[in-house]
């Protein structure tokens, strides 16, 4: 579940660092992309469901298949995703593990791969990538994203999937070094929502008993 939460974080993340590209990229990529970023960054908030696919190795196997939720807003964050709930005001981050009672406290920036976040959920593809445009329906558009060092991440390939008319993410898949995948699809996303503040800070006494484990540098 670490790994598949430190993933998500990559991906969701991954998704906002192309203005920083060079020209050598796809145009036709670029302009899309161009457009989603814009779309994205005047949204005053996000509230977003989506479902997690990991297809192991073994593609005889059926993929393990998981539901989670995000609200966000600026650099402040609620993710949730089986048995997790990870809370952050952008200084502080907590995750509250349910089935322990637990809840481990860290520096927002420590609870980040690579410098990637739920923050960046929308915007992963604003640097660190090339992007190269794939195909199209009338009613989406493909790219793919590979990062620009390959050797630090543990996917090759990145499958962005567009909805055309509304410029928004339906779907980043993860093609793994180790021939597994991990499909994230958005299964709603609603925009601009008021969110209260407090809604980012986790209140140990809402949940009575549970252990607090301070993982922050002092």
């Amino acid at each position: 579940m670490n790994r598949l939460l430190t993933l998500l974080f990559a991906l969701l993340t991954a998704l906002s660092s192309f203005c920083q590209t060079n020209d050598t990229q796809d145009p036709k990529a670029k302009a899309i992309l161009d457009e989603l970023s814009s779309k994205t960054k005047a949204y005053t908030s996000i509230k977003a469901e989506f479902t997690v696919a990991v297809q192991g190795k073994d593609k005889t196997k059926k993929p393990d298949i998981q539901k989670g939720a995000l609200q966000l807003k600026g650099n402040k964050y609620k993710l949730e995703i089986k048995g997790q709930e990870i809370t952050s005001d952008g200084k502080t981050s907590w995750t509250f593990l349910k089935d322990n009672n637990e809840v481990q406290v860290n520096d927002a920036d420590q609870n980040m791969s690579d410098g990637l976040s739920p923050t960046t959920l929308f915007t992963i593809y604003e640097k660190g990538y090339k992007f190269r445009f794939e195909s199209e329906t009338a009613s989406s558009q493909s790219i793919n994203l590979y990062p620009l060092n390959p050797d630090k991440k543990k996917f090759h390939t990145l499958l962005l999937t567009i909805d055309k008319a509304k410029k928004q993410i339906i779907s980043c898949a993860a093609l793994m070094k180790d021939g597994s995948r991990i499909d994230y699809t958005l299964t709603s996303f609603i925009t601009n929502s008021p969110m209260p503040e407090g809604m980012f800070n986790f209140d140990p006494k809402a949940h009575p008993g549970v252990e607090v484990i301070d993982l922050r540098d002092h």
